[in-house]
């Protein structure tokens, strides 16, 4: 199989980690980085050409795409996918997971329970806004943040709506959530490849913070999940067409709650912190998935019809 690796850095501990796993089960792998390609587009014909040459054949590509290059990343991906390339995250399910409302409104559909969450965009509608979500405190977050980045928490309602007022004044979209007090500064990630869960682990915030994220000083342990947790992770990935995603649950007194779903989770906090081979595990996975697929047709170009003239 010819994998390609969508990123940026080839020294991401889960780009390598990916290489090394697509290596040891006998593949050919690269890594590709969606802003050094660039595509012609027409008719049955889409072609790609990555630094100066054709891309050439690929069976598999997994994307690595950052918040920063969304929009480029994922009209590279698409246009493997229309050159009939396989990928366990469709460009249009990346999208979906890295837009915080779109996701939410999905997964709310779904009967997927998650915090209380308001959005809008008038000024004059804010104090209205946070009597829709109840007292504070109040969550604040960017509606495309990463690793925690853009959220903030509000303890008063005055606080809210200087934050709320802040962000508007930087023209960015944003979200308002309920505080899950319960839930003590932990969350839970759950690495969903397939239609399960190969690991999962609890992180918890560092000393005066409140978010869980790594990448801001938190701590991670493995943790066993419920059912009911292990459910809602692989319904929430299922709903919006992620094959591989990192699932992130709050535990509270009216039972899981989805925070967020990530379609390019990183593997060094699952993988350090439970032992799982996460990387070989999505390997595995895409070696079955293009196994059990359907062949393909290659497209083919309109026969122009005679008689019939261009307008």
């Amino acid at each position: 199989m010819k994998i390609a690796i969508l990123s940026r850095n080839p020294r991401l501990y889960s780009t390598q980690r990916l290489v090394e796993a697509a290596r040891r089960r006998k593949h050919t792998v690269r890594v590709i980085d969606p802003l050094r390609c660039y595509m012609s587009i027409a008719p049955a014909s889409f072609a790609i050409h990555f630094k100066g040459k054709p891309l050439g054949p690929v069976d598999c590509v997994i994307p690595r795409i950052g918040a920063s290059s969304t929009f480029y990343g994922t009209a590279v991906l698409r246009q493997l996918e229309l050159m009939g390339v396989f990928t366990p995250n469709p460009s249009d399910a990346v999208l979906r997971a890295r837009d915080k409302l779109r996701c939410l409104q999905i997964l709310a559909v779904q009967g997927i329970d998650m915090p209380l969450t308001a959005f809008g965009d008038n000024p004059d509608d804010t104090s209205d806004l946070l009597a829709m979500l109840g007292e504070p405190p109040h969550v604040i977050k960017l509606n495309e943040g990463t690793q925690g980045t853009g959220v903030v928490l509000a303890e008063k309602r005055s606080a809210s709506k200087s934050v709320i007022e802040a962000f508007r004044g930087l023209y960015a979209n944003f979200l308002v959530q309920e505080f899950i007090k319960e839930a003590n500064g932990q969350d839970l990630r759950c690495f969903v490849v397939g239609n399960e869960v190969v690991a999962s682990m609890q992180r918890s915030s560092a000393p005066g913070e409140f978010r869980a994220n790594i990448h801001r000083g938190g701590t991670a342990a493995a943790v066993e999940l419920s059912d009911e947790e292990r459910d809602v992770a692989i319904r929430a990935a299922s709903a919006l067409g992620l094959e591989v995603a990192g699932v992130d649950l709050l535990r509270s007194s009216r039972g899981p709650l989805l925070l967020e779903v990530n379609a390019s989770p990183g593997l060094e906090g699952i993988e350090g912190s439970t032992g799982v081979d996460v990387a070989d595990a999505i390997v595995a996975h895409c070696e079955a998935r293009l196994a059990s697929r359907p062949a393909v047709p290659k497209p083919r170009r309109p026969r122009a019809v005679k008689g019939l003239t261009a307008i």
